[in-house]
């Protein structure tokens, strides 16, 4: 049978063959509009993934808020009408149906047990194929397990990739090295620290806002960033935040955007030990005066796949385990002081009168982010969804502050081009409020760097 045909300007085109996309439930909890992303394909449910999205409708969490969002959706679609032969789910889009389940095919029974719901998922799809032999069929799902099954078998199986990180090794670093600098060009930034002209650098390509640099020379280093407002480069000075001293270039270039009012949104990426949470804290207490409360808090993510209702005692001793890295910190902040400095005691009076708040995201997410001084810790533990709900949270003199390790991740459906810190530093790089550091080099301990390093 020939190739369907299509005019465009004038000439007939071979059309694309409709794929069927078979989407599991991991995917409409990661994303609710996911239906939207297929294009002209048609898109179906399998009747299982909405017995598990009924178990996530209840709760405050970004979870539940996708699952009553996507049925909502999904009711608005079908109206009055039936899934049978599928409903159009909008202008130059596919079809949605929903497809009830069936007996387990021989080749699915003889390796895969009908007491999952993966299983079932990847039955229906399997079912699906052998319906439509001539169609380009394929399973969408987060988990890279039930994808490997589904290979196994012959299906098409993928990753949801409409959010992700396309590049991950090209991803924006906030700095760039700039070497055999002219002494004249270096001179000028000693006489004039305020008003050099980028394009006396000779730079390969325009520097975007708030990118940062590290000038040097045979004699001389110059440590710089570009102001979007002036299009310059000024010259930034090593100075300490509440007793913590930046180490290297790239924790003073962290300092200096976490410390500066222009910049409303800040994220700092790096490996165990690089100091990322600790500047933020220190640059926090550092700009106390200027916000009304310190948000200090990161996402739980419970190990074994057990949630913190498994943990003994109340919700303090459930969430201590997952907190006790912040108080950590705050720790290393205070020993920096000597035991008669009011400095040390400072981060006491701020936790006993609620001006320094440690929290489980869950239990901050919900709050009015107004006059806050807001750092996420283990960023890289949320999804893009989760990162614009945070963001768009912020009110007025609010800043944001994002840290995590993008190739450390906890959460069994993110990994380094799917979370949402990479997709928030891809999209916000360029932007005058953001400023955004790769820390390389890490502080902690010779040990600890050796170990990051080698193992």
């Amino acid at each position: 049978m020939p190739e369907p045909q299509s005019r465009t300007a004038g000439k007939r085109i071979p059309r694309k063959k409709k794929k069927i996309f078979i989407l599991d439930t991991n995917v409409i909890l990661h994303d609710s509009a996911c239906i939207h992303q297929f294009g002209e394909n048609d898109v179906v449910i399998p009747v299982t993934v909405l017995e598990e999205l009924d178990q996530f409708k209840k709760g405050s969490e970004i979870l539940n808020f996708h699952a009553r969002e996507f049925v909502r959706t999904l009711d608005t679609l079908c109206g009055e009408h039936l899934f049978n032969g599928g409903v159009p789910i909008g202008p130059g889009l596919g079809k949605i149906t929903v497809k009830l389940d069936v007996p387990f095919d021989p080749e699915i029974r003889r390796s895969f047990s009908e007491n999952r719901a993966d299983h079932h998922v990847l039955n229906i799809a399997y079912h699906i194929a052998k319906e439509h032999p001539a169609k380009e069929i394929i399973l969408v799902s987060k988990d890279v397990n039930l994808r490997i099954k589904a290979k196994s078998i012959g299906l098409q199986a993928q990753d949801y990739k409409s959010d992700q990180v396309k590049d991950i090794q090209a991803l924006y670093t906030g700095k760039r090295l700039i070497e055999n600098v002219p002494a004249e060009v270096m001179q000028r930034f000693y006489e004039h620290p305020f008003e050099i002209d980028f394009q006396t650098l000779s730079l390969e390509s325009e520097p975007v806002a708030n990118e940062y640099f590290i000038l040097r020379n045979s004699s001389r280093s110059v440590l710089a960033v570009h102001d979007p407002v002036s299009r310059t480069l000024r010259k930034i000075e090593k100075n300490p935040a509440f007793g913590i001293m930046p180490r290297n270039a790239e924790q003073t270039f962290a300092l200096d955007a976490l410390t500066n009012s222009n910049i409303q949104l800040v994220t700092l990426t790096g490996k165990a030990g690089t100091g990322k949470t600790l500047l933020a804290l220190a640059a926090a207490l550092h700009r106390k005066k200027n916000y009304r409360q310190i948000f200090l808090a990161r996402p739980v993510v419970p190990l074994s796949n057990k949630d913190i209702g498994f943990l003994p005692g109340d919700i303090h001793s459930k969430l201590d385990p997952y907190m006790q890295p912040l108080f950590d910190n705050l720790s290393v902040i205070r020993s920096q002081f000597g035991k008669s400095e009011s400095s040390r005691d400072t981060v006491n009076r701020l936790l006993e009168e609620q001006k320094l708040v440690i929290s489980a995201l869950a239990y901050i997410r919900g709050r009015s982010l107004v006059n806050i001084f807001f750092i996420v810790d283990e960023a890289q533990n949320l999804t893009p969804h989760e990162v614009k709900t945070i963001i768009t949270r912020a009110g007025e003199n609010t800043k944001v502050v994002l840290t995590g390790d993008i190739f450390q991740i906890d959460h069994p459906y993110l990994n380094s081009q799917s979370n949402g810190l990479s997709y928030l530093i891809e999209k916000m790089h360029g932007q005058k409020l953001y400023a955004h550091i790769n820390l390389e080099k890490g502080e902690r301990s010779e040990l600890s760097e050796l170990a990051s390093n080698l193992l």
